[in-house]
């Protein structure tokens, strides 16, 4: 069974000024059946919970909810997951397929694998405190640089000597 419902949480939009003094929010999803902890497989998920992770804080934006589904190999349940998660960094799950993983990779989505029931919010304060410190991990700093645009880069390039040729 595919998507069943979509829930977004309308926020208000972000200042330039926020946007240029922070890194660029990223979206990470979460394989949760209660929108507080991770308690499920990928594959067979009933509801992925999607948070804004930006500057100190982080907000669910998102609960994308499907219907029972069954562990039992048929690929074509994953679709609208994949398409749930367009623009996320990552997915935390309990556990996910490697025919899955290999398909969330290419689209650009890190599958973390976490123990069953761990909480959300832990989770979401790792990775601020990575991002804090300095030191984020691989993926993580990719999505952020992703979502960032430097305001001068135009300037920059206007400075840069020219020269024709002929």
């Amino acid at each position: 069974m595919g998507l069943q419902r979509r829930l977004r949480v309308v926020t208000p939009p972000v200042t330039e000024t926020a946007v240029m003094s922070s890194p660029a929010p990223v979206l990470i999803a979460f394989a949760s059946t209660d929108l507080k902890r991770v308690d499920q497989h990928f594959g067979s998920a009933q509801c992925l919970a999607i948070y804004r992770l930006e500057g100190e804080g982080s907000a669910l934006v998102e609960a994308v909810q499907f219907g029972m589904q069954a562990r039992d190999g048929h690929e074509d349940k994953l679709m609208a997951k994949f398409d749930a998660l367009q623009g996320c960094a990552a997915v935390y799950c309990e556990a996910a397929g490697a025919s899955a993983v290999k398909q969330l990779l290419a689209l650009g989505v890190q599958p973390l694998k976490v123990a069953h029931g761990t909480p959300i919010g832990p989770l979401l304060g790792e990775l601020q405190d990575v991002i804090r410190n300095g030191c984020p991990p691989p993926w993580l700093a990719k999505a952020m640089q992703q979502g960032r645009s430097d305001p001068d880069r135009f300037d920059a390039m206007a400075a840069e000597p020219w020269q024709e040729e002929a």
